[in-house]
Formats: structure tokens, C-alpha cells, sequence
């Protein structure tokens, strides 16, 4: 019996998701509606899939993910990481959920331990707690948020990061990360960490970005094409996905001839500059 209950976890619900962040919204919703959410986010299948993995965690959690969902790794550059572990690996963001599970899975491959700076959303996720270090991309980070990340800035330990903090969307005709954050910048000076560029290759569905689109005409600011991202995870089952490593930029690269948030979109662009490779 209590095998049985282990299996059917409830990991991912979206009511419960709902009524912590804004019990007033919750109240406001027909409960078809968080129907049609719960199905739009592929909860049920997600929660199926964590619940087939229970028993394992960190590192042995990602490969059976990749498994199960039949996903292909072609990988360029992997010489370039470095063989300091104490580095900032920092790549676009085009998928959500996929190339954040791809590039914890490269990294940790390297150097077994890592920290990864990601959505507190994945906390839902007991068996990536191992790599998480939680951020609140649009609410703000709670102290307690702050005063890990900053910990963990100072570690001898691998940390990813997409310095975006969202999703790459529509921007000047192209599918591309807004503004980098400079925040990464800032601390690779601080703590004399090297900054690792990676590129993922390839994009969301056209309805991701189609959606995208009608908000912004509606002037609609909640990001709803987020609730699409757990969709467009399933939508990469049997994909090939390429990831190109760029080499090393050590981080006195990062002097006072350009500001922390011009160094940031330097950076950035040496990582699409990977794109054409």
C-alpha cells in the first residue's frame, strides 16, 4: 500500500502552485479551468514520469530523463571545459525546460557536483534538489534565495546559469534571448570565476511563440506562454539537439574598458557567434 501511494505522487499541482502564490486567483477560477491548465501543462504526465524515477536523484535523475524521452546529444566543443571546476557556464535559452536539463546533464558529466541557478519552480522536483540553487525569476528572491546563491558563488563548484532569465522569444526577426543579465558578470570578477559560453541549437514550436505574439498585441504582461513550456518538453521526445562549447574566457577578460552590462552582452554574443559554427 505504501508502495503504492510512492507511485502516485502528486510532484507537480497546479491548485496547490496556484493557492500558495495567490489564493485570491484561486478562488477566482472555475475549477474547469485549472482543468484545462492542469492538461495544457501535461501534469498528469509529468507527475507519471517522476513518480516511474522516484528512486533515483541528481545525475542518475537526468539520464533517465533523456531516456525516457529518447533525446539525442550532439555536442561540440566538449574539450573546451575547462578543468577548473570553479566556472560560470552560461548558455541561451530556447527551450525552458529541455536545455536545462541538457546542459546540468553535460556539465555534471564533467565534474559530478554542480550548482544549477534555476526557476524555485523546479523545486517541485525533490530529485534535482541535489543541483538546484533557487532563484524567483518574476517575483524576486527571498533573502533566504539570496544568501544561498551568494554561498554557493564562493564554492570551488560548477555553476550553470542562463544569464536571459527567460525564455528566448521573437526579437528583431529572430528567436533570441532579450538583454543578458549582469549579474554573472559581476560575480565571475568578485569570485575569479571563468565564464564557459554554450550555445544550444534549435527553438520552441511556432504555437509558443504564436502566443507570445497575441499576448503582447493584447498588452496582456503575465507571461502565459510559460504554462507551454512542460508541453514543449514532451514535444523534443526523439529529437537530436545540438550544443556547441565555446572556449574559455577567463575573467580578467572583464577589465574597465566596458561596463559589467556591456560585458554581459559581449559575452552573449560570442555565444551565438556558436550558432554559425
Amino acid at each position: 500500500m505504501a508502495e503504492a501511494s510512492k507511485n502516485n505522487h502528486k510532484y507537480i499541482d497546479i491548485e496547490k502552485i496556484i493557492s500558495e502564490r495567490n489564493a485570491g486567483l484561486l478562488n477566482k477560477l472555475p475549477g474547469f479551468v485549472i482543468k484545462i491548465i492542469s492538461k495544457i501543462i501535461y501534469q498528469e504526465e509529468a507527475n507519471a514520469i517522476i513518480n516511474k524515477y522516484s528512486d533515483s536523484s541528481g545525475a542518475v535523475f537526468l539520464q533517465n530523463l533523456i531516456n525516457e524521452f529518447d533525446i539525442k546529444l550532439d555536442i561540440v566543443g566538449l574539450e573546451n571545459l575547462p578543468e577548473n571546476r570553479k566556472s560560470f557556464f552560461v548558455a541561451n535559452h530556447p527551450f525552458g525546460f529541455v536545455d536545462g536539463l541538457i546542459l546540468t546533464y553535460i556539465v555534471s558529466g564533467k565534474y559530478g557536483e554542480l550548482k544549477a541557478i534555476a526557476n524555485d519552480a523546479f523545486m517541485f522536483v525533490p530529485q534535482l534538489h541535489p543541483f538546484i540553487v533557487a532563484v524567483n525569476v518574476f517575483e524576486g528572491s527571498s533573502k533566504e534565495y539570496l544568501r544561498a546563491l551568494e554561498q554557493t558563488y564562493g564554492e570551488s563548484i560548477a555553476i550553470t546559469h542562463f544569464p536571459a532569465g527567460i525564455v528566448s522569444r521573437p526579437l528583431n526577426g529572430k528567436i533570441q534571448d532579450s538583454q543578458w543579465q549582469k549579474s554573472f558578470i559581476t560575480k565571475s570578477i568578485t569570485y575569479k570565476r571563468d565564464v564557459v559560453p554554450i550555445f544550444f541549437h534549435g527553438s520552441n514550436s511556432k504555437l509558443f511563440y504564436r502566443i507570445n505574439r497575441v499576448r503582447r498585441f493584447l498588452g496582456i504582461k503575465a507571461n502565459i506562454e510559460l504554462m507551454l513550456l512542460p508541453r514543449e518538453m514532451f514535444k523534443k521526445r526523439g529529437e537530436t539537439i545540438k550544443v556547441t562549447i565555446g572556449e574559455v574566457i577567463p575573467y580578467q577578460t572583464f577589465d574597465k574598458t566596458a561596463s559589467h552590462p556591456q560585458w554581459a552582452q559581449k559575452v552573449r554574443s560570442i555565444v551565438y557567434s556558436l550558432g554559425r559554427s
